[in-house]
């Protein structure tokens, strides 16, 4: 009893303060509805919605200081509601079985895969002898085979219907238990399926009108006029930050942006939204302050204001309006309404008005780097900056000041998004923030007003300086990347952390910087816990993909893949997720048992043998199994192959990917289906 004075006392000073805790509290609820590994049935959510209610009522007639602790929960559960809802609204049907046949629909999205190939997205959608009750709303095919793009087939355009015969399965379930869950992914994009086509495509109509193909026609069409002034990957990049078409950079120009931690420049995210808004405003604000008498009768701000956040709005239009540019939008419009209301532009309560502004829109975002990245580097931006101007942190001389601002810019945003950049890439830029001091500034100084000049001279067929101008801004920013990525060192390698890390961390953060009074410290002591819980996990001894195709043994030199080649986006994760810089054929040169020529690879997990069978020959080759041993089989065998522990393709769609963890009483095996659960976009096998 003697705490709750003390405690009353600590609720009692968050007066004030407790807005910024709204958005935390519908992310728990959001992520808790995530995390559940069933599926909540009507009578479930009606529930939670009569328990919210219940709180609600019971927080009404509560002590004043402790009245938010009801609401918070009431947060919580709306949060759950909120995705579940979102999660019901986007439903559609998902391919059940792998499909070989004609597929036509309309163009409604083209970008590229990791492999460099062009992908389509049709919505639309036509398949033969599937019902339209059974075809998905959507499908992305990705365009292989030496006759795309040469003459033999059409160029897709947007909103154009095209047919072609193509490869179809159902989207990807996680690449080990835990793992990134494309099936939930594809499920918020409306994709019911994923695959590809060596078929050129052939064009059926011409493009169709409309809103959303019309800007996305104009967006195709101004990426491929400034990518014809600036050959390369100079005009692959202003394509990206100026139409969100990142089709035209290629992978190693991608590689070096990430190693040197500069890839962000390339999305259109907050850095770009407010750089675009902050010069319109600008200028804007110098324009009307030339006009005599402006100034003394106009309210030049809130005009300014106002046509920035017209700038803005047709930025997101011309972008594309993908998740990030819509988060980057909804950011910069909350401020630039705030400037219209006389409101603090830049405050953590706008920060949070925009976060719940988001997460009510878009309830799956909250699992995105995009969004915790973008909301880590300005929650802690605003904080440090606000502390800056509150005197407790000194800026130096006013001479300096600029320089010291670009400075903590760099270092505090770097240090903010470092472990969510490390949790979901399971890599380290050591030099980034080198490379983001050389290149951000020039992003704000010249790309981007360069691309406002080549967008107000385009009209007049000048639109060549703007990008001159710009392309110089790229040259050089491509130019140190390239520079940090080859310095010896420059990208480190981590294994990623348990589920519950990223959350602690991130708990942990908010409370040292929204918690008012001294029990804000504790959450360093929260921060501390969640990295010695990152670095003490450890990886699974063994995994097996979930189509049976490959394997990987963890051992002394890192972990062994059964295949030096194929499966390589799983093989590609798999040593991601390890912390691991080898490419698959040094990983492959790691096993040490089993016999190449039968394709039949052998290794000790534990007291378990483990068993990779690759192809026919290996199956028709192999002894009947003894108990003891875990075989896996890349094709599905026609008849027992003894007393052993069989996994193969059928029964991995049953399981999804396999883990085998070593535990203190032995070898334990995890499944994905098990960590993932059965929810109402998993699609596992019956």
């Amino acid at each position: 009893m003697r705490m709750l004075p003390g405690l009353r006392h600590a609720m009692l000073i968050q007066r004030g303060h407790l807005f910024h805790w709204v958005p935390v509290c519908l992310a728990t609820g959001i992520g808790g509805f995530f995390s559940l590994r069933f599926e909540p049935t009507g009578l479930m959510l009606a529930g939670t919605g009569a328990l919210a209610m219940a709180l609600w009522l019971l927080g009404r007639h509560m002590d004043e200081a402790f009245r938010p602790i009801p609401f918070a929960l009431v947060l919580m559960l709306a949060g759950a509601l909120l995705a579940a809802v979102r999660a019901h609204a986007v439903a559609g049907p998902v391919l059940g079985w792998r499909y070989y046949g004609p597929v036509e629909g309309r163009v409604v999205a083209l970008d590229r895969s990791g492999s460099d190939a062009v992908r389509v997205t049709l919505d639309r959608v036509v398949m033969a002898r599937v019902s339209p009750a059974r075809t998905p709303l959507r499908v992305r095919v990705s365009l292989h085979g030496d006759g795309q793009g040469d003459g033999a087939g059409i160029d897709p355009q947007p909103g154009m219907r095209v047919m072609t015969t193509a490869h179809l399965s159902p989207p990807g379930g996680p690449v080990e238990p835990g793992g990134f869950d494309f099936q939930r992914h594809a499920w918020f994009n409306r994709l019911g399926a994923v695959g590809y086509t060596r078929v050129p495509l052939v064009g059926l109509e011409a493009a169709q009108d409309g809103w959303s193909l019309a800007t996305f026609r104009l967006r195709m069409a101004m990426s491929a006029h400034i990518r014809a002034a600036l050959p390369g990957d100079v005009g692959g990049f202003a394509a990206a930050v100026t139409t969100g078409d990142r089709s035209g950079i290629s992978l190693r120009a991608l590689d070096t942006l990430r190693a040197s931690n500069t890839a962000h420049l390339l999305a259109i995210s907050g850095l770009h939204m407010g750089l675009l808004s902050g010069f319109v405003l600008g200028l804007l604000r110098l324009v009307l302050a030339a006009i005599p008498g402006a100034a003394l009768h106009w309210p030049v701000r809130k005009i300014a204001a106002a046509g920035a956040l017209v700038a803005a709005s047709g930025y997101l239009a011309l972008s594309g309006g993908n998740v990030a540019t819509e988060r980057a939008y909804v950011m910069a419009a909350v401020a630039l309404c705030a400037v219209m209301l006389s409101r603090r532009a830049i405050s953590l309560r706008a920060v949070a008005l925009a976060a719940l502004i988001v997460l009510v829109l878009r309830p799956e975002a909250l699992l995105g780097p995009g969004f915790q990245m973008s909301f880590a580097a300005t929650v802690a931006l605003v904080a440090v900056f606000g502390w800056m101007r509150g005197g407790v942190l000194s800026r130096g001389p006013r001479w300096i000041q600029p320089l010291v601002a670009v400075m903590v810019s760099s270092a505090v945003a770097g240090l903010a998004t470092a472990p969510i950049g490390a949790a979901h890439f399971n890599t380290v830029s050591h030099y980034g923030l080198l490379a983001n001091l050389a290149s951000v500034p020039l992003m704000g100084l010249l790309v981007v007003p360069a691309a406002v000049l080549a967008l107000l001279l385009a009209p007049f067929g000048l639109d060549g300086i703007g990008l001159w101008l710009m392309g110089l801004g790229l040259r050089w920013i491509l130019g140190v990347a390239n520079w940090v990525a080859g310095l010896e060192g420059a990208r480190g390698y981590v294994h990623g952390p348990a589920p519950w890390v990223l959350p602690l961390i991130a708990l942990g953060a908010l409370v040292v910087i929204l918690w008012q009074g001294r029990g804000r410290f504790g959450g360093l002591a929260v921060m501390a816990l969640g990295g010695v819980l990152w670095t003490t996990a450890d990886r699974p001894a063994a995994l097996i993909a979930e189509d049976g195709g490959i394997v990987g043994v963890m051992t002394a030199q890192g972990r062994a893949l059964s295949k030096e080649k194929g499966a390589g986006f799983v093989a590609q994760n798999w040593l991601e997720n390890d912390g691991d810089g080898a490419d698959q054929s040094r990983a492959a040169a790691r096993w040490q048992e089993g016999d190449v020529a039968d394709r039949t690879k052998l290794a000790k997990v534990g007291q378990i043998e483990l068993v990779h069978l690759i192809g026919k020959r290996a199956l028709a080759g192999f002894g009947p199994c003894v108990s003891g041993q875990i075989v896996v089989v890349s094709i599905t065998p026609d008849a027992p192959l003894g007393n052993c522990d069989v996994y193969d393709p059928k029964r991995l769609r049953t399981t999804g990917a396999i883990a085998l963890v070593q535990g203190r009483d032995g070898i334990h095996l995890r499944t994905a289906r098990q960590v993932s659960g059965d929810r109402m976009w998993s699609g596992w096998a019956r």
